[in-house]
């Protein structure tokens, strides 16, 4: 069976992420070594709070960033980033301070203008719509948290948006690299779906 890894660099919601994989019979590997994830057939990059912070988490791995350079961009392995891990492909991020992402996916990661009636963070279910290209990201009901969006520079790597006082980015892509802002493991069958989708994708 091929190697799922799910990077622990302590900003992560991880148990709830491996229990879903593990809801759709996978195993995966929790781990914060490089050489481990260097070596990974997919890879998973959870991601919960602020961009600053989880970027900061993530480079001070030594070697962790390098590695995932290895895996995805050289060996084209399969990569999913889940909220702030979609986000942190990115450019950068404008939270608080502007900080250098890892730039897989050009494009920034702003803050979600308020919208009268409407609250900041965006938080609950909402609708995921797809322009029906991407294999991994489907149609339907998703779970949100967060405050600020992934601005992409090429449309054409936005597969889905959502809406909350206007339209926002729902899952980016390119190659064997995808991200999705919902969170899978809290989007019930949605996003188990999802996972499923994920495993079963050959980019």
């Amino acid at each position: 069976m091929s190697s799922l890894v799910l990077i622990d660099y302590g900003a992560g919601n991880l148990q709830s992420v491996a229990n879903a994989f593990r809801a759709i019979g996978m195993e995966p590997v929790v781990t914060a070594d490089p050489e481990v994830v260097a070596n990974a057939d997919r890879i998973v990059l959870p991601g919960v709070g602020a961009f600053a912070h989880c970027m900061g988490a993530l480079s001070a791995i030594p070697g962790m960033i390098k590695a995932m350079e290895r895996a995805v961009l050289e060996r084209s392995a399969p990569f999913l980033g889940i909220c702030v891990g979609m986000q942190l492909l990115a450019g950068e991020g404008r939270e608080h301070k502007v900080t250098p992402g890892l730039g897989w996916i050009p494009g920034s990661v702003d803050a979600i203008a308020p919208a009268p009636g409407l609250k900041v963070p965006h938080m609950g279910w909402n609708a995921v719509r797809t322009d029906g290209v991407h294999p991994v990201v489907g149609a339907g009901e998703a779970y949100f948290l967060h405050g600020y969006h992934f601005a992409a520079e090429l449309p054409e790597q936005v597969h889905a948006l959502t809406d909350h006082g206007g339209p926002i980015v729902a899952a980016v892509g390119r190659d064997n690299i995808v991200g999705v802002q919902f969170h899978p493991e809290k989007s019930q069958a949605y996003g188990l779906l999802t996972l499923q989708r994920f495993m079963a994708w050959r980019p």
